[in-house]
This record gives C-alpha cells, sequence and structure tokens, in this order.
C-alpha cells in the first residue's frame, strides 16, 4: 500500500466513538472522494486501515487515495443512513456508486391519428402530426409492447398505404395465420378499423386486465342486442389478448406496482438491471454497469440508496440479501409518503421475475466483457447454491489419478469467467504414494500448491493468483481432509467436492456435513460438470503419459549399458520407441549421457530383439 498517511490515520481511527454516524474520505486536495455510514464509527472506519491487502480492488484503490477523513455522529442508524444518502447525493464522491443517467428515450408512435393509424416504435420523436406514447427508457419493452398489441388486435404492420393500396394486390400472410384483419382487401370501414386502434391504445396503456373487462362488457351488451358478429368479433380479441399474455405471461406481475431488480458479476464489473411494473404490466426497464465488484449485499444497498430518490414502488424485490434492509424500508417509505417493502423472492411468479432481471443483467455484462450469457449466469447459480458472497470468476479444480503401481499424479485445471484458463493448468506428481490415498494425497497436492503463494503473489499469475473456489474430484472426505490444511496455512478459501454418480457423471457437490443436489439448477450443473469433466480429463491423461514413460524406461533398462538416467535422456529427447528404432547409431549417441558404444549396443537391442511397445492406454 503506497499511502504514507496510513500510520496517521490509524492513529486518528483510535479516538472515535463507537456511536452510529457518518464518515467522509478525502484526498490531498481536501476533495471527499467517499462516503459511508456506520452503526459503530470507530469498528467501521478502522476496518478500511488493517489488513488493507485484503481488500477488493476499488476499496484498496479508495485507502490508498485517503489523505484524511472525518465523521458526523448521529442520534441513530437511521438518522446516519438519511444523512448519507444526501451527502452521496451532494459530493457525488469518486467511489460510490453513482447512477448516471445518459440513455436515450424511446416512444411509442401513432401514425396518421385522424386516418388509417399505424402504431409503431420510435426512437425519438419527431416534428410531425402522429401521435407519441411515452418517454420509454427501454427500447426493449416498447418494441414488445407493440408488438403485443398488433398482433392482438389483427392490426398491419406492411409497408402498404392506406386506401391508395386497396385491392392492389392480395393479403400477406399475416392475414391468412389471423395476425392481421386484412385491411388491405378494402372491405373494413374507417370507423371500424379506427375503434381497434383505439382499443389496441386503451390495451397498451391499461395493460391487458382492464382490456379484457372492458372488451367483456362490450361482448355482452352487443350479445344482448341481437349482435351476435359483432359479439364474436369482441370474442375473438378478448381471446386474442389471453393468447397473447398466456405466452408472454413474464411480462405481468400479479403485484399490481413493483420493481424487480437483479445483479450480476464479475472480477471487475457488476450490472444491474431493474424491470418496472405498473398496474400489473412491464413498462420499462433500464440497466446499469458498475465499474466494481465487491460484496454483493453491499452494493445492493448503494445501488438501491442511489437509484430511488422518486417513483418509488410498493414492494422492490431484490435478488439477494440486502445490507440494512430495513432502514432501507423505512427510508423509502418516509419518501414516499406511504410504506414500501424491499422483499426477496424465494418461490412463485416473483421468483421467476427476479430471475428475468438477473438474465437481462447477465446479458448486459456480457456485452461488456466478451462473456457469454450462459457463463455469467452460471456463476451466479452457482453462487447462490454454495451460498458464497459474490460469483467464483477464478476456480481451481482438482483430480488425483493412480492408474499403475508407483505412477501416483495429480492435475488442476484453472476455470476464469466460467472457460478454462489452460495456461494456469498444473501437474503434480505424487512420490512415496505406493498404495491408494486420495485423501492424503490431495492434501499433499493442496499444501504444495499454497506454499507457493507467497513466493509467486506478486505475479498475481499461476500459484500467485488465489482462486475464489475450490473443487475437489470427491465427496465429504475429501474437503475434510483438506479444509483443515488451508486453515492452518492462513487461507479462507470455499472448498467444495464434485461427487459423481454410479455412471461417473456429476451428482451433487460435497460439503462438509452434506451434500447440496444441483442437477435442478441447470446453468450451475452444466459449469460443474464441465469443471469435473476436463479436470478428469487433464490428470488422467498426465497419468497415462507418466505410465507409458515409465514402462518405456523400464524397457529401455533392459538395453545393455542402459541405466536409469540414460533411460529417461533417452525418453526425454525421442518420446517412443519406434523414433528410438527408427533413429541412426549416431543420433543415439547424440543422446547427453550416452557413448558410442551404448548406442550401438542399444541400436543392436532395439532393431534386432524389438521389446513390445509399452501400452498407449492403460
Amino acid at each position: 500500500m503506497n499511502n504514507p498517511r496510513l500510520p496517521y490515520l490509524r492513529e486518528k481511527v483510535r479516538l472515535l466513538p463507537k456511536e452510529p454516524g457518518v464518515y467522509l474520505m478525502r484526498d490531498k486536495n481536501d476533495r471527499i472522494i467517499y462516503v459511508g455510514k456506520a452503526k459503530a464509527l470507530k469498528n467501521r472506519v478502522s476496518s478500511y486501515f488493517r489488513s488493507v491487502e485484503k481488500h477488493t480492488e476499488k476499496v484498496y484503490k479508495m485507502v490508498e487515495n485517503v489523505y484524511d477523513f472525518n465523521t458526523i455522529v448521529t442520534d441513530s442508524e437511521f438518522e446516519a443512513l438519511v444523512l448519507e444518502c444526501s451527502l452521496i447525493k451532494q459530493h457525488a464522491p469518486k467511489y460510490n456508486i453513482l447512477l448516471k443517467d445518459d440513455k436515450g428515450y424511446h416512444y411509442i408512435k401513432v401514425t396518421d391519428p385522424e386516418g388509417w393509424s399505424r402504431i409503431q416504435a420510435a426512437m425519438q420523436r419527431q416534428e410531425d402530426d402522429a401521435r407519441y406514447i411515452g418517454p420509454y427508457i427501454s427500447s426493449y419493452v416498447v418494441r414488445q409492447t407493440v408488438e403485443e398489441a398488433n398482433r392482438a388486435f389483427q392490426l398491419p404492420t406492411c409497408s402498404r398505404r392506406f386506401p391508395q393500396d386497396f385491392k392492389k394486390t392480395r393479403p400477406c400472410l399475416n392475414f391468412y395465420i389471423k395476425q392481421c384483419m386484412g385491411v388491405c382487401r378494402g372491405k373494413i370501414p374507417l370507423p371500424e378499423y379506427r375503434e381497434q386502434v383505439s382499443e389496441a391504445l386503451d390495451f397498451i396503456r391499461g395493460g391487458s386486465a382492464k382490456s379484457i373487462e372492458r372488451l367483456t362488457g362490450m361482448m355482452e351488451q352487443a350479445s344482448g342486442e341481437m349482435e351476435f358478429e359483432k359479439a364474436a368479433a369482441y370474442r375473438d380479441r378478448i381471446r386474442a389478448i389471453q393468447k397473447i399474455t398466456e405466452h408472454q405471461k413474464v411480462v405481468f406481475s400479479k403485484t399490481p406496482e413493483q420493481d424487480v431488480v437483479s445483479f450480476a458479476q464479475t472480477d471487475r464489473m457488476t450490472a444491474a438491471a431493474v424491470l418496472k411494473f405498473r398496474e400489473e404490466r412491464l413498462v420499462d426497464k433500464e440497466d446499469f454497469l458498475l465499474p466494481e465488484a465487491g460484496e454483493l449485499s453491499a452494493l445492493r444497498r448503494e445501488f438501491l440508496m442511489g437509484y430511488y430518490d422518486a417513483d418509488i414502488p410498493k414492494v422492490i424485490a431484490v435478488d439477494g440479501e440486502v445490507e440494512d434492509r430495513e432502514l432501507l424500508e423505512r427510508l423509502f417509505s418516509e419518501k414516499a409518503g406511504r410504506k414500501v417493502s424491499v422483499s426477496l423472492p424465494q418461490r412463485g411468479d416473483n421468483a421467476r421475475l427476479v430471475e428475468m432481471a438477473k438474465n437481462n443483467a447477465a446479458q448486459r455484462l456480457a456485452q461488456e466483457t466478451a462473456r457469454s450469457n450462459r457463463d455469467v449466469a452460471a456463476l451466479d447459480d452457482l453462487a447462490r447454491l454454495l451460498g458464497l458472497s459474490r460469483p467464483p470468476v477464478y476456480i481451481e479444480a482438482y483430480d488425483i489419478s493412480n492408474i499403475g503401481a508407483g505412477t501416483v499424479v495429480a492435475g488442476m485445471a484453472a476455470f476464469e469467467n466460467g472457460k478454462p484458463k489452460k495456461d494456469a493448468y498444473k501437474k503434480f506428481n505424487l512420490r512415496g504414494f505406493e498404495a491408494p490415498d486420495d485423501y492424503a494425497c490431495m492434501r499433499e497436492v493442496i499444501s504444495r500448491r499454497f506454499s507457493h503463494y507467497e513466493e509467486e503473489k506478486e505475479t498475481g499469475r499461476g500459484f500467485g493468483r488465489l482462486p475464489d473456489l475450490i473443487l475437489l474430484d470427491g465427496g465429504r472426505g475429501h474437503v475434510a481432509a483438506v479444509r483443515p490444511v488451508l486453515e492452518g496455512m492462513g487461507f479462507d478459501i470455499p472448498v467444495f467436492g464434485m461427487v459423481k454418480d454410479d455412471r461417473h457423471r456429476t451428482r451433487a457437490i460435497a460439503r462438509d456435513g452434506g451434500e447440496i443436489a444441483i442437477s435442478a439448477q441447470k446453468g450451475a450443473f452444466d459449469l460443474v460438470t464441465r469443471i469435473q469433466d476436463e479436470v478428469h480429463r487433464f490428470a488422467i491423461t498426465y497419468s497415462r503419459s507418466k505410465h507409458r514413460k515409465s514402462s518405456l524406461e523400464l524397457t529401455l533398462t533392459r538395453a545393455p549399458g542402459i541405466g536409469p538416467a540414460r533411460a529417461r535422456e533417452l525418453y526425454r529427447r525421442f518420446k517412443t520407441l519406434r523414433a528410438m528404432r527408427e533413429a541412426t547409431v549416431d543420433q543415439l549417441a547424440g543422446t547427453p549421457g550416452m557413448t558410442r558404444p551404448a548406442a550401438e549396443a542399444l541400436h543392436r537391442y532395439l532393431t534386432e530383439d524389438p521389446p513390445a511397445q509399452p501400452p498407449e492406454k492403460c
């Protein structure tokens, strides 16, 4: 840490009270670079200036730039939260989450309001005679709403002009599959068409429930007046709306007014997605990219606090624990003038909406990081399943392979952002384990791997990088064997086992005291299966290579004048018996440690009475 002020800052912390309040971190120019709140000021502020090497990248950089700090003591933690919110908006500190509204707006456009209107999506408002509904932040919501309205009310979406193009050509496919009323035939009166457009606009403004209620009343009235053809037309529109809402039910919420907020993370950034539901209908979507990563419960709190200043819904559904959730509910309730609930749905429709928001956040993150949406979502699923505070960006997996006496090896595969990082793979040759003992071998491998960390940590690569998660090919026994080794070396890294079924397929995740079924979590299941298969492939390939080498060296030592040292050098140079048979005496003699007589004897041994080639597979 390159901050010469640390001794001064640590000394100043000693004088702080253990009372609630707000702290303001300042740089050498006296600018406020971070504002935070604390239940106990002394405890919270002191945490920044001790064990600084363990901070996240964002906090590390902030502490590196702190020249001084000051505090404001409050009467309660809630007062501290209100003051923190106010100071962040007032000073916009560099290291707080700041949400910038730099997006364009989108509209629903109604062309030719007095004639043959069309309902379209528009990126911006034009100076024309059209009517505009909006603005909306999300083009996704606009396009989806326009598509639903046009399909439910069978409005034309083609490029033909009316009434100029009446009866010029046959109707397009949409007419025959009942997605357009066929205005181009010239058989629909303008008043009837305008009524249908008006109903579509009511559907857009009020949602499906109100449209169905109104159309049902009109259908019953027409039926009572013996206008059965008209009643049948209303019935068909009701069925079309019901079909749309059934196939696209995800855009509706049983809670009339709520926002759904979810997050996705990499090791360097976080994406947040907000789905806004009003009158049970999805009316807008926003997403944000936050150039930082950290403990998600704290990030959720800071995001929500910065996002909600006005238009606070009755319910805010989030995808996980929120730091100070009760205090936030109280703050939002006072701002809105009514009760506001921050909920964590676990099942049902709201849980599915949370998952939809998470997929949107993952998609936003995938666009920025060139990672697939599947990888982002899988890592989030795995973190939730294992109870991790954040997605495991860097994972190390270990497998022991023993396919022959004296040939015990281990493989370490590394995965970064859900994909194999092959330049970080490592091989371990284990000696002194004649009898199979997976637990002892795994302890040996973990001990050797992490003993190199201190030597290489400055590089941040290979053994100098700590994993966010360790996965072992094995069950609870493997976890129980390895965890004390890590704890004894001072490492606090989550460790789990990958359990296979009788058919050698991934079945569950093992932990101390039990197993976690993962088959129901497809993203996490597919990821763990890929990791388990890859580390097994890597370890068994190395084991077979070692076994072939041992067999070849043993074969060579039967030749006159060839001992273990020369056998190793010959193997290192030629790799296979075939290559040695095809070599000349001069080439054999050119091997380090070889003499001309030994080369001639080996050549005769290989060509006159050739030994059997060691098997490729064991």
